[in-house]
């Protein structure tokens, strides 16, 4: 259901002045030359249609993440559209799908979802039952970034980022288990954090090893 408000802002002076400056920025890069300006406003205009198909009619019908994915692939779909009408390009698929393009997504989803995984069956194991205020599924997600972090960190062979993430972690978890005094809470939060520290360099210097 489409509120007032979504409805309102789109009646408003200052998105359109904001598709003006969309167009404007784009004939001024492609050098003000005719033959640009009628696609440069239909692109402008395609930005205008879908903010509100995916503000408007999406935003009530798909979480936050998959309405963001699909509003910036139309917009970048628009965008190649209009390139590849002034100038033919071809894609490469070959590299796209390459075996080493295809490495880096299994260590990827290895390091977000499946470590994921294989960390919760683990720390099930100690049967200690943690009760928290905050986020829903905060700490899963934390945990995937984490990992995506090490995992670059090992790949770029910057070893000293593993090491200031590590401590910023230490710094950012002090409060909470100096509060709680809960000497399991503290081993619970090493065993997690060692785990997650692990499979990522583990995962990564696999990768290494591989490519």
């Amino acid at each position: 259901m489409v509120s007032d408000i979504d409805i309102n802002r789109y009646k408003s002076k200052y998105l359109y002045l904001h598709i003006l400056i969309h167009y404007l920025l784009i004939i001024t890069l492609t050098g003000f030359k005719k033959e640009y300006l009628l696609p440069a406003l239909i692109l402008s205009l395609s930005h205008l249609v879908i903010d509100a198909l995916t503000k408007l009619y999406l935003k009530y019908r798909v979480n936050g993440i998959t309405n963001l994915i699909i509003d910036q692939a139309l917009h970048l779909t628009s965008i190649s559209v209009f390139v590849y009408y002034f100038h033919k390009y071809t894609i490469d698929y070959n590299e796209i799908f390459s075996i080493k393009n295809q490495i880096l997504f299994v260590s990827v989803i290895c390091i977000t979802f499946v470590s994921s995984i294989v960390i919760k069956k683990i720390i099930e194991m100690f049967n200690y039952n943690i009760t928290t205020s905050g986020i829903q599924d905060a700490g899963k997600y934390i945990g995937m970034l984490e990992r995506a972090f090490v995992f670059l960190f090992v790949i770029s062979n910057f070893w000293e980022g593993i090491g200031f993430l590590l401590a910023a972690k230490s710094i950012f978890r002090f409060g909470d288990l100096k509060d709680n005094n809960d000497i399991k809470l503290t081993e619970y939060i090493l065993i997690g954090t060692l785990l997650s520290f692990g499979l990522a360099i583990l995962i990564g210097e696999i990768y290494l090893k591989i490519i």
